[in-house]
Order: structure tokens, then sequence, then C-alpha cells
């Protein structure tokens, strides 16, 4: 059972390790660590674990903050449901989406992406019949892509020996891909600008537009999704739910209102943490899961961080984009509703995505440049056992943190009235496009609530409110600082800033960040 802090008499003195935050890399980490027997304190700042993974009620309704869906895991032998399967002791169940995943609508055209890879180009192919050769290109330039990524990644769990010596001819077919943008690469192989933005249209699952985008990024998230898309049987809460009973198999815990202060560290090795009441918790293993910029900003003293030039290295990254989510509650359930399982992007008519950003953050006023909708009670078959007569929709777009600056410094619910107003607008404006697409919905919405990036950063912690931690350009790609092994002997990094964007990347984090720790060859063990 996961636990409250202050609720806790007796703390044990030592842990083997203490992860810092709960997202899914620390999850993932804390889960392989204690199948070797590993004890684990795992320390959750927020009132509920899982980072982007948690749930979060209200009004008799369930929203996931993260979760809207997850590619690969109906094939059983995939490296991904491999994973998720033995971090949750095979207790994580997937519901398939059906064949359709996404559905892209620019103007009044729609374009779906269908599961099966065949399918997905004979789709494609239909939409574009004179793009036969580039769609087929494209589409083994993506598998091309993501065969060179594991190389890549591999290499950020080698010692550092090894590492120095080998590691540029590891990275070196990757860099390849990930050195170009999306718009690069895909303009190489078509001239169709309309092409182009159909085939770029899934940009907000890692933030960024195909002309700042990293191809490997880019690549990563297609190819995760050519066999459909999954939703967990019982919403995302189940992930947490699942991973704890195998922490807590070796004597661990999951802590939650645990704010860590500072990472302890004496004679350059990181030895405990010390939490915001004072109290102190020691082990030879930290690993922080919040961020590069969490941790080297806020939990690393500036002695320490001058003498590593851990703030030189953030120089070269930068915070990911910023988002709303408006949360909507429905008194009618999804099958009545007509609620689709597939999820729906809308882009404007007659600008490519990026000019449609750079619009938008000019003036926002300015069209959406993206509006996506989730239906995840449409997608959990267990949704109306636990909910009966109701369901729920996501609908998200960009809003820059900058925004909504004035109000930093409020607290949240007590943000005034002015902030309330503000949202209101935008949350009409989202609206309006959900009833554009389902028109029949206008009269049964019960409840809704838009989350900004204000929130964002009082939930998850991150100081912009972003998403996606550090953006995926092709510099990111290049620092090798971001990997899981620091300067500071015992101190360990896990999360999406050391992999990609997204609960795959996460989850793969993990995986690296237990490797570099054990040296042991888990996917093999997984395998096994």
């Amino acid at each position: 059972m996961v636990e409250s802090y202050k609720k806790i008499i007796d703390f044990d003195d030592n842990y083997d390790a203490i992860i810092i935050g709960s997202g899914m890399g620390s999850l993932t980490t804390a889960a392989l660590l204690a199948k070797e027997g590993k004890k684990v304190l795992v320390l959750e700042r927020h009132y509920v674990a899982g980072g982007f993974t948690h749930v979060f009620k209200r009004k008799g309704y369930e929203w996931d903050v993260g979760i809207h869906y997850i590619g690969e895991v109906q094939n059983l032998n995939s490296p991904i449901r491999k994973m998720f399967d033995y971090v949750s002791d095979n207790n994580l169940k997937w519901a398939d989406m059906g064949d359709i995943y996404d559905r892209i609508v620019i103007g009044d055209k729609t374009y779906d992406f269908v599961k099966g890879v065949e399918n997905f180009k004979n789709k494609l192919n239909s939409y574009f019949p004179d793009e036969s050769e580039a769609i087929k290109n494209y589409i083994q330039m993506v598998f091309d892509c993501n065969k060179s990524m594991k190389g890549f990644y591999i290499e950020k769990a080698l010692p550092s020996f090894i590492s120095s010596l080998l590691g540029y001819f590891i990275r070196k077919k990757y860099l390849q891909y990930s050195s170009k943008t999306t718009y690069e690469v895909i303009s190489s192989l078509t001239k169709n600008q309309e092409l182009i933005k159909v085939l770029t249209a899934q940009y907000g699952d890692y933030g960024l537009p195909p002309k700042q985008s990293s191809f490997a990024m880019h690549a990563s998230v297609v190819k995760h999704y050519f066999k459909g898309g999954s939703f967990p049987i019982g919403g995302s809460s189940e992930i947490v739910n699942t991973i704890n009973p195998v922490i807590e198999k070796s004597k661990g815990k999951i802590i939650i209102r645990a704010e860590v202060k500072e990472i302890i560290v004496e004679n350059n090795r990181a030895v405990g943490v010390l939490m915001e009441d004072g109290k102190k918790f020691f082990s030879k293993l930290i690993i922080s899961g919040v961020g590069v910029f969490n941790t080297y900003n806020k939990l690393i003293s500036d002695k320490l961080n001058i003498k590593h030039g851990f703030k030189d290295n953030l120089k070269s990254v930068k915070p990911s984009v910023a988002h709303g989510c408006l949360y909507i509650g429905l008194k009618a359930n999804a099958k009545d509703l007509k609620l689709p399982k597939h999820n729906i992007w809308i882009y404007p008519e007659k600008t490519d995505h990026d000019t449609s950003v750079k619009n938008y953050l000019e003036d926002q006023e300015n069209e959406f440049p993206l509006v996506y909708i989730s239906f995840p009670s449409a997608k959990d078959p267990s949704w109306d056992s636990r909910y009966p007569n109701t369901s729920t929709i996501d609908v998200i777009t960009l809003l820059p943190y900058e925004s909504f600056a004035k109000w930093e410094g409020t607290s949240w619910k007590k943000r005034g009235e002015s902030y309330e107003d503000y949202k209101e607008v935008i949350s009409k404006r989202l609206l309006e496009h959900l009833f554009k697409q389902l028109p029949h919905l206008r009269e049964h919405i019960d409840h809704y609530e838009l989350s900004s990036p204000l929130t964002t950063k009082n939930f998850v912690n991150y100081d912009k409110g972003e998403l996606y931690g550090i953006d995926h350009t092709p510099k990111r790609f290049n620092q090798k600082f971001l990997k899981p092994k620091t300067p500071i002997k015992g101190l360990y990094l896990t999360g999406q800033d050391i992999v990609s964007a997204g609960v795959g990347g996460a989850l793969f984090s993990g995986l690296i960040t237990a490797t570099a720790i054990t040296r042991i060859d888990f996917m093999k063990k997984i395998y096994k």
C-alpha cells in the first residue's frame, strides 16, 4: 500500500536505494532493483504516486492525466510488453483500441491511422495515390532509424571507460537520424506539403513541430503505434497499483507527500536525502527521476554544480512545451454517446504545423496549432463497472507558460477570478472544437475543468509546466550528460530526460538506469 509520509511513525534507517519521484522511470527502476532483492524507498512530493501516470477524481469522475494510449503492448513478445509484464508481475492488463488509433482532421478532410504496417501504408496510399514511393521509403526510414536506436541507448549504460573508447562508434548510426529535423528527412522523400502535414500529425505526442523536432523522436513515436494503440484496463493508476506490490516484496515502499529538499553528498558521494521537514534518509544509492533541471537546479548544491559543470550542461537543453487539458465529464456512458476509442487530432487548414505554432505563440487569439481529443472511458472496458452511466473526454492543446506567468506564486484553487476567467475563455474554445466533431455532445456536458501550465508545475513540479521534460531537438540527442550515471558517485538519473518522451521512453529509462547500476542485462533476463 502506498503510504503518506506524515502518517508513518517508524521508518527503516537504511535502504539499498532511495528514488526521488514516482514517475514511470522511477517505478521501473524501483521494480527492477526490487526483483534483485533490493529494499527501495520511493519518495513522491505529490499526494498521489505515479507522475504523469496518476489519475485524479472529481465530481464522481476519474481522469488520467498523462496516459492516453500506449503502443506495442498487444504483441506479447514486444520489448515494451515484456517490460510491463516483468515490472508488474504480469498483473497490468491492456485493452486494444481497435483498427483506427488516430484520426487526423485538417479542415474538412480526415485521415485515419490504422494498425498494421501494411494497412497503414495502404491507407496512406489511398489518400495520396501519387506518393506511394515516398510513403514506402518513409516507412522504411522509420524502421531503419529505430533499428539503430538500440545501440544508442545501450551506450548510456556502459561504464565510462568503455563509453569513451567505443561510444562514438556505437552512437554514430543513430546520430545520422537524430541530428536531422523531422521536416528535413521527410521533405527529402516528398515535396507534397499535405502529405508531410499528415505524416507529422502526431507531433503533439513529443511536443515539437517538424522543423524543430529530431527525426529520431518522430520515428520512435510513429513506429510505437504502427501496431495500434492500447489503454490500461482500470485506468493508468493500475501502473502504480501493479508495480507497488513488486517493490513491497523486497520490503521497499512508495511514500507520498514526501518532498526531498536536497541530496546529501559527502566527499563527492551521494549518501542520502534531506527532507523538507529536516529528516534524513541514508543510502549508498540515490536515483533522481524528477528531471535534469529539477535535479541539478534544486537538489544539488551550488558548489557541486560549479565543480561538475551541471548548469553549463543545462544551457544546451531547454524545457519542452507546456500544455492545457480540458477534463470533461458526461452523464451517460460511452456507448450511448457513441464515443470513439480512437483519438482525434485537429489542425488549422491553411498553415503548416510550424507556422501554426509560431502564429499562436505570437498571439494566443490565433487558431490553436493543434487540438487533441481522447476518450478514456471508451477505451477502458472496466469503466462502466467502476463509473456507471458516466463518461469522460480529454481535450488538449498547447498553452505557453508565459501566458500564465502573471499568476505565478498563487496557490492552486486560489489563483483569483481573472485566472478563472482566462481559463474559461480557453475552455469554451476547446469545447467548440469538440462539438464540431461530435455535435450531439453539446447537451450532455455535466462538468469540465481546465488544467494550465501552473497546474502541471504544482503537481508534477516542472518549473515551466513542461509536458515532456526537455525538448527533443536534434541538439538534445548529442548531449552526453543525459545518461544515468552522474559524476557524483552513487547518484543516478532516470526518467524521460535520459531517453525520450512519454511513458514508453520513461519505462526504458528505468531499464537503462537499473542496468547501469547493477551491470545486469535485464532485457535478456526478462525474455528468459
